[in-house]
């Protein structure tokens, strides 16, 4: 069991690091495949996101690829809004959770597909914009098990006119803020399986230094591509496991 929750830990740091996200839109639904009920995979999600998300920060940040200014705003408001994660997962019972989840993928597969791969405006980098949907990314997405990224980046990207790298590297900074806060909201709740949190989130350290190290070097057309079937994946994957609920 700790071997196979170290293996999930390492190939989730290495998504988390090279598309960016906080790894929870790849962990949960791994999990509830491998027999965890939702509401446990998404305490031990969080764990690994707060873990995950400050190590390939760091590393973003030391090699020049991360600007914090922005990100700050963001932050500030998933904060906020992520402070509520504890209350909504004990209310809202697991086929909401999954069907949030699923609609919100759906959503970000379209306008991430439609996006240009080279922005056609300048980026809109309102600081109440930013804050605002720090705010409600940060309440739905500890929700459901995510740090926000997977839907961040879209956003980012689509309506924002960001270019997909610095997208990447904020959405992942995002994610600490996020994390820490619904791990907070979780552990008050008594959400949270601390053990194995931790054995995921020490394998995702290692996946996360690979995973950044390749995101600087992949070219961005590509990543997109690859971040667009990650996506798809997912959503096939959780649309499946709701069917099956």
């Amino acid at each position: 069991m700790v071997l196979g929750l170290g293996l999930f830990g390492i190939v989730v740091g290495f998504c988390s690091g090279f598309f960016g996200i906080g790894g929870g839109t790849v962990l949960v639904p791994a999990l509830i495949y491998a027999g965890y009920d939702i509401k446990v995979a998404i305490g031990i999600a969080v764990v690994q996101m707060m873990m995950g998300s400050l190590f390939g920060s760091y590393l973003n940040h030391k090699h020049g690829k991360l600007e914090l200014g922005h990100g700050l705003y963001l932050g500030v408001g998933a904060l906020f809004g992520a402070s509520f994660s504890g209350l909504i997962v004990t209310l809202l019972p697991r086929i909401a959770l999954l069907s949030i989840f699923a609609l919100i993928l759906m959503m970000s597969i379209y306008k991430f597909f439609t996006a240009p791969i080279q922005p056609k405006s300048e980026p809109n980098r309102s600081k109440p914009l930013l804050f605002s949907i720090g705010l409600g990314i940060g309440l739905i997405a500890i929700s459901v098990g995510t740090g926000g990224a997977v839907f961040l980046t879209p956003i980012l990207v689509g309506f924002l006119s960001w270019e997909v790298k610095e997208a990447v590297a904020t959405s992942l900074f995002f994610v600490i803020f996020g994390s820490i806060s619904g791990f907070i909201s979780l552990s008050a709740h008594g959400l949270v399986d601390y053990t194995d949190g931790f054995i995921v989130g020490v394998g995702s350290l290692v996946g996360v230094y690979f995973g950044v190290k390749q995101s600087y070097v992949v070219d961005k057309k590509i990543q997109k591509r690859l971040l667009l079937i990650l996506y798809c994946v997912l959503f096939t994957l959780t649309v499946n496991k709701i069917f099956q609920s």
